[in-house]
């Protein structure tokens, strides 16, 4: 079976093309399931993958998308979401709340809603990459069509 023939990497491409014909699946000759193999992959550089991390939060999940090269502040994120604890969701929580298993969790394409917050550092970037539903695949797309296909909050969410 091709990898666009994979049930997550189908939802991903369905909302990237309801949003705008143009944008594309990428399929990678090797694994992209950490930021930097994404960077090697892709001939860029790590700060412009998009690293989806899922929060446990006290009643809910949070994904928050950070750059490759950036660490994500547990006490920021509290902090915005006005809370006292949240910790990174296990790989069963992540894959039942996402659809996705970790190493391809995307932006988006989730099976349920998630409030989503975007660090602000991924600005620097003209073009930034993030997973699409596998770990061999990616889509491009700019700082602002990110923040509009996923509807998340902009926010300073690195240490």
């Amino acid at each position: 079976m091709s990898l666009l023939e994979k049930e997550t990497v189908k939802r991903v491409e369905k909302k990237l093309k309801d949003f705008d014909n143009n944008l594309k699946i990428i399929i990678l000759e090797a694994s992209a399931r950490t930021a930097r193999d994404a960077a090697s992959s892709l001939g860029c550089e790590v700060g412009a993958i998009v690293k989806s991390l899922l929060f446990k939060t006290e009643n809910s999940f949070t994904l928050c998308l950070i750059s490759g090269d950036r660490k994500a502040s547990l006490n920021k994120i509290k902090k915005i979401l006005n809370i006292k604890d949240a910790c990174l969701a296990s790989a069963d929580e992540v894959k039942k709340v996402t659809g996705f298993t970790i190493g391809g969790v995307s932006p988006i394409g989730h099976i349920s809603k998630i409030e989503i917050l975007i660090d602000n550092s991924l600005k620097r970037f003209k073009f930034l990459f993030a997973a699409a539903g596998h770990p061999n695949c990616v889509f491009k797309i700019d700082f602002e069509n990110l923040k509009n296909i996923s509807n998340g909050l902009i926010k300073d969410l690195i240490e």
